[in-house]
């Protein structure tokens, strides 16, 4: 079993945020785009919406929305960024009997912010509402209607300069409650994701060609949805993916395919409200609408003496380029 660590953080503690939950990074992602959800492929499958997870080598990436068959009884809670103490950290989504808090970001399809109202067990069985998912009744007989309120926000984190929301005591509750992580094909589709250069933010500039999926993994055909719109007008990082990434506990931290939370026993609900209140030390700067600043010289991390695995791949490969240009000059100057 697998809960999301408690965390109570100060400013400036970038390495309690790399171990408690996984990744912290000093730029936030872009706004989450706008996309059409694919039909739902048949009974029992329910809906993970996408996400904007984080590679060292590349910066932001997009995960797309995708339909995954459930474990039954269960509900997915959505991963989700916090800000705190000049880091934008990763607080990762879990399988459990109820929907936890998430940040109140609105991921749409039934994750309006608090809870979910796509749908519900009863007995063995999922039944759909039809006012927020996109369920075909010919093979899908398990539906009802009932009106949802949706809002337009599409801000991708928690905090200041994003949607400052913080957990009711029910959702605390939920958050104490025994989770599962994410199923292997769910991280097996994360990794993919992180493989397509059309998910890069920096290619796609927060408008993914490749939004939403049929199935985890299956990122072509006609089963594929396209981003309509980015949600927010996006804006170049002003700094790299490693500069981002800053101390060397952060590096070490790596990006481990949903970020998998460092400790059990615990919930994510302590740190959205640190994130939340946490207003110190920095000013949060993200890849898309919201605030913009700088980090405080105190909050500036020493370079990291260790690069990472991915650091160093780079290096070679960039060596190698150099050498062969460096002997391509030669030959042109004789």
């Amino acid at each position: 079993m697998l809960t999301v660590s408690v965390l109570s953080l100060s400013a400036g503690s970038s390495a309690e945020i790399a171990i408690g939950i996984g990744i912290s990074v000093r730029i936030g992602p872009p706004a989450l785009p706008v996309y059409a959800q694919p039909i739902c492929p048949g009974p029992g499958y329910l809906w993970t919406p996408g996400y904007w997870a984080w590679s060292d080598v590349n910066g932001y990436y997009w995960v797309p929305g995708t339909w995954v068959i459930a474990p039954v009884g269960m509900l997915w809670t959505p991963g989700y960024w916090g800000f705190a103490g000049g880091f934008y950290g990763w607080h990762a989504g879990y399988w459990g009997p109820h929907v936890g808090f998430y940040g109140g970001i609105n991921y749409g399809f039934g994750y309006g912010g608090v809870g979910f109202a796509g749908g519900e067990w009863r007995g063995g069985a999922f039944f759909y509402n039809r006012a927020v998912m996109n369920v075909n009744v010919t093979n899908v007989r398990n539906v009802y209607t009932r009106t949802v309120v949706v809002n337009n926000t599409h801000m991708a984190f928690n905090g200041p300069g994003g949607i400052e929301a913080r957990p009711t005591p029910q959702e605390e509750a939920y958050g104490r409650e025994q989770h599962t992580a994410a199923l292997g094909a769910q991280t097996e589709h994360e990794h993919a994701a992180s493989q397509n250069r059309q998910l890069f933010a920096s290619e796609n500039h927060g408008r993914p060609a490749i939004a939403a999926t049929v199935r985890p993994g299956e990122f072509s055909g006609r089963n594929v949805a396209k981003a309509s719109a980015a949600g927010e007008p996006y804006r170049e990082p002003k700094m790299s993916p490693q500069e981002a990434r800053g101390r060397s506990a952060d590096n070490r931290a790596g990006n481990r395919g949903f970020n998998e939370p460092a400790r059990n026993g615990g919930n994510s609900n302590s740190s959205s409200s640190s994130s939340s209140n946490d207003r110190s030390m920095t000013r949060p700067e993200n890849n898309g609408a919201g605030s913009r600043g700088q980090t405080s010289s105190r909050d500036n991390p020493k370079p990291n003496s260790k690069p990472s695995k991915q650091e160093k791949q780079a290096q070679k490969k960039a060596a190698k380029q150099a050498k062969a240009e460096q002997k391509r000059q030669a030959r042109e100057d004789r």
